[in-house]
């Protein structure tokens, strides 16, 4: 049975850091491009990043390039996102996702302009991370 499951979330002050896990289980995550998905309160879920399988390409949202970065640790079947700087607008639930291969959607110089959940088919059951003071 394919798994991912998110870690790492948490309570942060604004300008601080948090690494995000997204550990995979029944299946070879170097596979698959792990895409990272947030939702805030009372708003639609949006992609923020996205690495791929076979390069190791990483693509990020206009808001959050420059200050998250992904990183895979392959004898531990991980993907991690490495968040900097963070402000008041980074608070949502993040998940992580799979799909086999390369990020599907369109990027535009490492940015991502559109990203398909739906080509996304394991998906981890989320992690809350709250910026305040």
């Amino acid at each position: 049975q394919l798994q991912l499951v998110e870690s790492g979330g948490g309570l942060v002050q604004p300008g601080g850091s948090l690494r995000l896990s997204c550990a995979a289980s029944g299946f070879t995550l170097d596979d698959y491009a792990v895409g990272w998905f947030r939702q805030a309160p009372g708003k639609e879920r949006v992609g923020v990043a996205c690495i791929n399988s076979s390069d190791g390409r990483s693509y990020y949202a206009d808001s959050v390039k420059g200050r998250f970065t992904n990183s895979r640790d392959s004898p531990k079947n991980t993907v991690y996102l490495q968040m900097n700087s963070l402000n008041a607008e980074d608070t949502a639930v993040y998940f992580c996702a799979a799909v086999p291969g390369r990020c599907p959607g369109i990027y535009v110089s490492g940015i991502i302009n559109y990203i398909p959940e739906s080509r996304f088919g394991s998906w981890g059951q989320g992690t809350q991370v709250t910026v305040s003071s």
